[in-house]
């Protein structure tokens, strides 16, 4: 298994990096959905502290993703219709777009609250801006609809993962699970 990426598939680096972000993103916004409805108290109060600082995980390794980019070539496109590669390729900027976008709101959202923003009770970040009632209500307001557009762009990520994988046939999943074997090239498929 290499650890940068080849013409065929995601190296081994890439592929964890993807996943442990997926498994930070869809928990933390299961956490973000169960907290807005706890009473409050303490344990809401934990609950938020847990939600900021894998929201902060989120952009550090948002930060080292696409660090690694920089060094690691991307396989080549599976062969398919340009609409589909468009639309591929869109979808992902969305995706490294809304990964940025919402942890920062939601950090701008903290630091206009007059929040101190802890990663796990180890260390604090600073502020992006000074208490401010207005900006605080605009970030949190974002960070809420970037959270449902996020929603949306996952499930047509999946969903069209899934499409490649059991009507198109090809490598497109396959390439980025761990441990799963690409199926054969045909012949005829050339980009």
């Amino acid at each position: 298994m290499s650890l940068k990426s080849t013409e065929n598939r995601w190296g081994s680096v890439a592929r964890m990096l993807h996943w442990l972000m997926a498994l930070a993103i869809i928990g933390n916004g299961i956490v973000g959905l169960v907290m807005d409805e706890m009473p409050r108290g303490m344990s809401k109060l934990n609950t938020f502290a847990i939600h900021k600082s894998i929201g902060l995980t989120v952009l550090a390794l948002l930060v080292l993703r696409a660090s690694w980019r920089l060094f690691d070539r991307k396989p080549d496109d599976e062969p398919m219709p340009r609409w589909q590669r468009l639309a591929a390729h869109a979808t992902h900027g969305v995706l490294y777009l809304l990964m940025l976008a919402i942890p920062l709101s939601g950090w701008i959202y903290n630091s206009a609250h007059g929040y101190a923003l802890q990663w796990f009770k180890l260390f604090n970040l600073p502020a992006l801006s000074e208490k401010n009632d207005a900006l605080s209500d605009f970030a949190g307001d974002t960070h809420e609809i970037l959270f449902w557009v996020l929603a949306v762009v996952l499930v047509a990520h999946v969903g069209g993962a899934l499409v490649h994988h059991l009507f198109e046939r090809d490598n497109t999943l396959l390439r980025m699970l761990p441990f799963a074997r690409l199926r054969p090239k045909n012949k005829g498929d050339q980009p």
